[in-house]
């Protein structure tokens, strides 16, 4: 019986994962290893970013110039200069093994991150294996070589930065990321409502300057032909085919098209992020009303330190990632490449859900199974809806609660107090 209660203790005390998460990096290095050594590379766009940084060495500025063998040059800037830098490192995109080293060094340095993400938000240990054991994931990194390994990583690195409370550098690392890649405007939203809760009107501006201020930075090679770099960098009329949808291939193609169900998804998104809003991310506020809330943007409250307390590590992780869930959930098209975003989301978002592990672990390998069926179809795009949908709403009635009651050792309800 002790054996029992000691096993379950391992499984559910945070405390924990101080020594479980390091094995299993270290179990993920190996795999690593084997995946680069063992499993075939499968080229996609690898040749074409190739392609289009030759063309900038060679003096191109102009976006709509930059155009590979697979499309044109459609990322921020930060993208080109993290790739100018492979392109010198593999020998000009030749050596992918190179490449696939770099990568696989890059998805355990993001691993890490998440991990740290975790403990700080006082995640139990059962949940951490399902960080290291998908498929896909792996595949995204090491097989694929894609941008987006980049901009999970300033995701987690801001998550991190934010529940340790350096700002500042949180919203850098946020935003390299959003200039690797838009799909980072996601979480945008959580950002600032955290950071008007954290630190009040004049620090929320700081950081929304720093967005502006980076962007605009990586992007000064490009500043010349800024119409061309921001049309095609940060392009939101962009057209979505319907054979490599992931997520909505279960609706008929004419729908998947067409412009009411483009405005519906766009309309859920907008009412589910004011919903979140209104109902759980300003929970730190004592749930003001709207207009209350907004009034906080013009003058600094006089319970600001309370406020700033209430934001902890856990609930900086949960706004930012349903953030994160609810822009997949609602997006026209999810390519595979985006399970970059949503592998390392929704283990936490289900257990922020209060379903029993075993559901838990359901829910996830359906998920698994759902993404790394190819092409899609429409049992898998529904599943990858409804896992999401679980996630989020989930989420939502997981965290009725928190805040809503007198706090425990200091810290507010549902926030899983325990010591190291």
């Amino acid at each position: 019986m002790d054996l029992i209660n000691q096993g379950l203790d391992i499984a559910r005390n945070p405390k924990h994962t101080r020594w479980i998460a390091p094995l299993l990096l270290i179990a993920d290095s190996v795999l690593c290893g084997l995946v680069i050594w063992k499993i075939p590379y499968t080229e996609i766009d690898w040749t074409t970013y190739m392609q289009h940084i030759e063309i900038y060495l060679k003096g191109e500025r102009d976006y709509k110039n930059i155009v590979g063998s697979t499309g044109p040059l459609v990322y921020p800037a930060a993208h080109v200069h993290i790739y100018r830098v492979l392109y010198a490192l593999t020998d000009h995109g030749r050596n992918i093994e190179v490449a696939q080293i770099y990568f696989g060094l890059l998805y355990l340095l993001t691993l890490g991150v998440v991990m740290q993400c975790y403990r700080l938000a006082k995640v139990p240990p059962y949940v951490f294996p399902l960080l290291i054991l998908s498929k896909r994931l792996h595949s995204i990194f090491m097989l694929r070589l894609f941008n987006d390994c980049f901009a999970v990583l300033g995701l987690f690195s801001a998550i991190y930065a934010y529940q340790k409370g350096q700002w500042h550098l949180g919203t850098f690392l946020f935003t390299t990321g959003l200039n690797v890649k838009m799909s980072l405007l996601l979480p945008l939203p959580a950002i600032g409502v955290l950071a008007l809760q954290a630190m009040g009107p004049r620090e929320m501006m700081t950081q929304l300057m720093i967005v502006v201020q980076v962007s605009l930075g990586y992007g000064y090679p490009f500043r010349k032909r800024a119409p061309s770099y921001f049309a095609r960098a940060f392009e939101l009329s962009r057209a979505f085919l319907y054979k490599w949808t992931v997520n909505w291939r279960f609706v008929p193609e004419s729908t998947f098209l067409s412009k009411p169900f483009a405005l519906g998804l766009l309309a859920a998104h907008l009412g589910l992020l004011v919903w979140f809003g209104l109902t759980r991310w300003n929970k730190p506020a004592q749930r003001r009303s709207l207009r209350e809330f907004l009034n906080l943007i013009r003058e600094e409250p006089r319970d600001q330190d309370q406020i700033s307390d209430r934001v902890t590590p856990n609930f900086t992780m949960t706004t930012m990632l349903t953030a994160t869930a609810i822009g997949m959930l609602c997006a026209r098209s999810l390519h595979y490449q985006f399970y970059a975003y949503v592998a390392w989301t929704t283990p936490f978002l289900l257990w922020k859900a209060g379903l029993h592990p075993i559901v838990q672990y359901a829910l996830w390998g359906a998920q698994e199974w759902a993404w790394n069926v190819y092409p899609s179809t429409p049992a898998s795009s529904m599943t990858v809806v409804g896992v999401l949908t679980v996630a989020v709403f989930g989420a939502w009635w997981g965290t009725r609660d928190e805040f809503d009651r007198a706090s425990t050792n200091g810290k507010p309800v549902g926030e899983h107090v325990h010591t190291e």
